[in-house]
C-alpha cells in the first residue's frame, strides 16, 4: 500500500474518530444536566438527604465512564494523528534523500528565510502535548526531560548541534539528523538553515535532541526548566542556540517560555525577556556563565 493510500484511509478513520467524540459527548449532555439540576434542588431544599446521595451517585459514577469513553476515543485519534505525521515525515525524508541523490537534477532553490521561519514556527505549535494516564510520568524528550543515555536520533529528527564556525568559534546550531554509526558513534547532521548548508560529522556529545512532546504545566509541572535554571534557546528569528537564563515557564500548554538571553551589551549581562516556545529550549551542558 503506497503512503499517500495509507494517509488516505487514516485521514478517514479520524474523520470517523472525531464523529464519535461529537455524538459520546452530545449522548452525556443530559446527564451532566440531571447532575446540575440535582445540585439546584438540594441547595433550594437546603439539606442533602439519602436519596439525593444515591442519586448523585449513580449520576457521578455515569458521567465518569462517559468521560473515560469520550477518552479513549481521543487517545485513539491522537494515535492515528500522530501515525499520519510520522509517514508525513517518511515521506519528506524520502523526497529530499532522493534530491540529494540525484545528480540528474537541477539544484534546489533555496528556501527564503521567511518561510524557514514560519516552518520552523509551525514546527513549535504542532509538537504534541503529552497527554499520559493517572499516575504516569513524562516519559524521556518530554518538554525538560532528557533523553535516555542510550537514546539515538532517528534520521529526519531535529537536534541542536555544536559546529565550529566560519571564525573557528563554536556555537550550537539547529539541524536535522541525516544518520548515525553505530561503530562510530558519531552523526552525520545537515545545518537547517539552507543559506550556509552544511553536512557535519559530530560525536554523540555535541548532539542535543530537541523535545518531541511538549509538557502541560497544569499536569507535569516537573517536565518543564525551573525559572533561573541555565538552559539553550534558540534565539527568536534565527537557527542558533544560545545561553539564556529561564524567566517565566509556561502555564499553559500553549504557552511559550519566557528567556533572558546572555547578552554582554547590556549593563546586567541579559536581554529583555524574549518568548521561545518549549520546542526550542534544551538542558545547557556548560553551567558556568561566559
Amino acid at each position: 500500500m503506497s503512503a499517500d493510500t495509507k494517509i488516505a484511509e487514516l485521514l478517514t478513520e479520524l474523520h470517523q474518530l472525531i464523529k464519535q467524540t461529537q455524538e459520546e459527548r452530545s449522548s452525556s449532555e443530559h446527564n451532566l444536566l440531571n447532575i446540575q439540576k440535582t445540585h439546584e434542588r438540594m441547595q433550594t431544599e437546603n439539606k442533602t438527604s439519602p436519596y439525593y446521595r444515591t442519586k448523585l451517585r449513580g449520576l457521578y459514577t455515569t458521567a465518569r465512564a462517559d468521560a473515560e469513553a469520550e477518552c479513549s476515543i481521543l487517545r485513539h485519534a491522537l494515535d492515528k494523528i500522530a501515525e499520519i505525521k510520522s509517514l508525513l515525515e517518511e515521506r519528506r525524508i524520502a523526497v529530499k534523500m532522493a534530491g540529494v541523490n540525484s545528480d540528474n537534477d537541477p539544484p534546489r532553490k533555496t528556501m527564503r528565510r521567511g518561510v524557514l521561519m514560519t516552518l520552523l514556527q509551525q514546527s513549535a505549535m504542532t509538537l504534541p502535548l503529552w497527554i499520559g494516564k493517572p499516575g504516569d510520568s513524562p516519559p524521556p524528550l518530554c518538554g525538560a526531560m532528557p533523553a535516555s543515555s542510550d537514546y539515538v536520533a532517528k534520521q529526519g529528527d531535529k537536534v541542536a548541534a555544536r559546529v565550529k564556525a566560519v571564525d573557528g568559534d563554536e556555537q550550537w546550531i539547529l539541524a536535522e539528523v541525516v544518520s548515525y554509526s553505530h561503530s562510530t558513534n558519531k552523526y552525520e547532521v545537515d545545518d537547517i538553515d539552507e543559506e550556509g548548508k552544511e553536512r557535519h560529522t559530530l560525536s554523540r556529545r555535541r548532539i542535543i535532541p530537541l523535545p518531541q512532546w511538549k509538557a502541560n504545566p497544569e499536569t507535569d509541572p516537573e517536565a518543564l526548566f525551573s525559572k533561573d535554571q541555565l538552559v539553550l534557546a534558540l534565539y527568536p528569528q534565527t537557527t542558533c542556540f544560545y545561553r539564556a537564563l529561564i524567566h517565566t515557564h509556561p502555564h499553559r500548554p500553549q504557552d511559550d517560555y519566557s528567556v533572558l538571553f546572555e547578552d554582554t551589551s547590556y549593563a546586567d549581562g541579559y536581554s529583555p525577556p524574549l518568548n521561545v516556545a518549549q520546542r526550542y529550549v534544551v538542558a545547557c551542558k556548560e553551567n558556568k556563565k561566559k
